[in-house]
């Protein structure tokens, strides 16, 4: 891994102007992404992970929304460019997989034709005997079984899972140094999705290409990533290698998730421990850390966990933006806990 990031996010903001107000779906985000890295972006329903995804590839637009900040890949920023420039970026330096797949495939075309439109994309000059080699191989790639044949049915002729891996072909036909992963084991049952996070983890192997795995599911985060960033309320509130953000979460949003979740060491041990309330409104955020109505240590309106937003910061072996410091925090667990 070399010392420039392939991708640095810096105070990246997406607000939405909506009849009850301006939505800040996205507040002051920062992060680095490095070459053949695994970077998870985890959070509640709502947190900005997806906006944040669409920001990347600036599929955010119109009248009514507003970006700021920004996301520089490889050195070139991305919002210094035209649609055009952007659009040949598209697939061949960044490319994304979507949650639905069969929204993001198209009813009326076979797969074949899909994959080949998004390669012939960047290589306008390739002839059709090279272009049907690409889909053919590309398919394989993927593990669906006989490309050949299979290249010329349509998406509503597949399962699930082989829609996924057909929308993860299409992404990775033209090698992008960066993959941004949007939710892509939604809605599939568990060994499916252990079929697509373990496809997505050999390509990665295979060819170097970066992640950016965007989900809410903590398993998928411990067994597929190697840093993690936690959002809530359109902000970054922790960043810490994998091993840190489960071993000692430095973050009360993050120990809540952590806490709601059963593990083999907890099975059997009562009941898990939810955490309280609903994520906040992104047009009426609360005074403050905008996890204090929810958090079980704030420390009162008038403190600072009420009055004054928290940085992201440096604490143990990674970043976190609470006003509380690990050793607060502690005794706090040790006496709410008892």
């Amino acid at each position: 891994m070399t010392d420039t990031p392939l991708l640095r996010v810096r105070d990246l903001c997406v607000s939405f102007r909506t009849p009850d107000g301006v939505v800040r779906a996205v507040d002051s985000v920062s992060f680095d992404v490095h070459a053949g890295e695994t970077v998870g972006i985890v959070g509640e329903s709502g947190s900005g992970k997806s906006v944040t995804a669409n920001a990347l590839m600036r599929l955010n637009s119109g009248a009514q929304m507003s970006t700021t900040g920004s996301i520089l890949l490889d050195g070139v920023d991305l919002g210094s460019l035209s649609e055009e420039e952007v659009r040949l970026r598209r697939g061949r330096d960044i490319a994304m997989v979507f949650q639905d797949p069969l929204s993001a495939l198209n009813p009326f075309y076979s797969v074949g034709d899909q994959v080949a439109e998004a390669y012939r994309v960047h290589h306008p000059k390739a002839r059709r005997p090279e272009v049907r080699d690409v889909v053919v191989e590309s398919l394989g790639r993927v593990g669906i079984p006989e490309p050949v044949k299979r290249m010329y049915s349509f998406p509503h002729e597949f399962s699930g899972g082989m829609r996924q891996r057909i929308v993860i072909a299409m992404a990775l036909v033209n090698s992008p140094r960066l993959l941004i992963a949007d939710e892509p084991t939604t809605a599939l049952d568990v060994t499916v999705q252990a079929q697509i996070l373990e496809l997505i983890q050999r390509i990665q192997q295979e060819s170097g290409t970066a992640v950016l795995l965007i989900t809410h599911d903590l398993g998928v985060i411990a067994e597929t990533t190697e840093r993690v960033i936690v959002m809530y309320g359109g902000r970054v509130v922790e960043e810490a290698s994998v091993e840190s953000v489960f071993e000692q979460p430095t973050h009360p949003y993050t120990l809540g998730l952590l806490g709601s979740v059963r593990s083999l060491d907890s099975a059997g041990r009562g009941s898990l421990r939810a955490i309280p309330g609903s994520p906040p409104s992104l047009i009426h955020l609360p005074a403050g850390c905008a996890f204090r109505p929810r958090c079980r240590f704030e420390l009162g309106e008038g403190s600072l966990c009420g009055s004054s937003v928290p940085t992201l910061s440096v604490v143990g072996r990674g970043k976190s933006a609470c006003h509380l410091d690990v050793a607060e925090r502690e005794r706090l667990i040790t006496a709410v806990d008892g």
